[in-house]
């Protein structure tokens, strides 16, 4: 795996990051809109587990699809650590473990979940443990790329102000309609704008044996 990914030019990883995450995009909105549309509403966990109970089968297409997103999130990760390398191993780094970190927490939550080795409540723990170390990952990644010469700054300033939206949302807190649309509508353009960027300009990226590597 080491060598496979020390092997990816910067242009690639790039690409790989884009393409990701917009198919999780895709994949989440298949799985939120369309086969869990008429689950509850998201922090009700009583009611969630009466959801699944009655919709086991429904939720078992729904659990593959947030893993296959998960799967994605870990590729994403690895891509990014490609991507940053460049300008600073050590941010790179903590930025791909963050969003590993996220991505093994949700995925062991949603099998323990699927299996009934854990109930909503406990899983609701889970979540929210990872979501936690996701916002913190959208910090470290929005710092990497302010620290970036070779990146837009205002991509980083984006995402920085993005990962405490993440948190806002995820801890839900008691918000109004309309500022929650707002934090959603933050969250998924802060990424989405820097995978768009890197898919345009994969190919004016450095690699690592052009440019001194930041500590």
């Amino acid at each position: 795996m080491k060598n496979l990914i020390s092997n990816i030019s910067t242009s690639k990883a790039a690409v790989v990051v884009g393409m990701a995450f917009i198919t999780s995009i895709f994949i989440v909105t298949l799985v939120d809109d369309f086969l869990l549309a008429n689950f509850v509403v998201p922090g009700d966990i009583e009611a969630l587990a009466c959801d699944i109970r009655a919709n086991k089968r429904l939720f078992g297409f729904a659990a593959v699809g947030y893993l296959l997103v998960l799967a994605l999130d870990a590729i994403i990760g690895l891509a990014l650590y490609v991507v940053l390398k460049p300008a600073n191993r050590n941010l790179a780094s903590l930025t791909a473990v963050l969003r590993l970190l996220y991505a093994f927490t949700v995925t062991i939550g949603v099998f323990t979940l699927v299996f009934k080795i854990i109930d909503a409540h406990g899983y609701a723990s889970i979540k929210l443990f990872g979501y936690l170390v996701f916002a913190l990952h959208i910090l470290v990644l929005g710092y990497a790329v302010f620290k970036a010469a070779y990146i837009p700054k205002s991509l980083g300033v984006l995402l920085m102000v993005a990962s405490f939206t993440y948190i806002v949302f995820f801890i839900d807190f008691q918000i109004s309609g309309i500022f929650e649309v707002v934090i959603m509508v933050m969250m998924a353009i802060a990424e989405l704008s820097l995978s768009v960027w890197l898919i345009l300009k994969r190919n004016s990226l450095p690699e690592v044996s052009s440019q001194r590597i930041g500590k």
